[in-house]
């Protein structure tokens, strides 16, 4: 659980979840939403894999990525609902 909270501790691997939790998406497409460098997003996805959180599925020779489970979508849900709450 720590490794999880570790990962979901920088901003960029939030942007990300927060793009995968609307719909699935290769590298390319989350790096021009993001404004980064397409190494700079893999080297990212690698991290949000390694703990479960996000999963892909090869097409060719492009990478779609997507949240792993709903479980994910649950937990940034959730985080997102109390920052809320704490602003609002």
């Amino acid at each position: 659980m720590a490794d999880i909270f570790k990962v979901l501790s920088d901003p960029t691997r939030i942007r990300i979840l927060s793009l995968l939790a609307h719909e699935e998406m290769c590298v390319t497409c989350i790096a021009e939403a993001l404004n980064m460098t397409h190494s700079a997003i893999s080297h990212q996805l690698r991290l949000l894999r390694a703990t479960n959180l996000v999963k892909f599925v090869k097409d060719g020779k492009e990478v779609i990525y997507s949240l792993d489970d709903a479980h994910v979508l649950s937990l940034f849900d959730q985080a997102l609902d109390h920052v809320k709450h704490k602003l609002g």
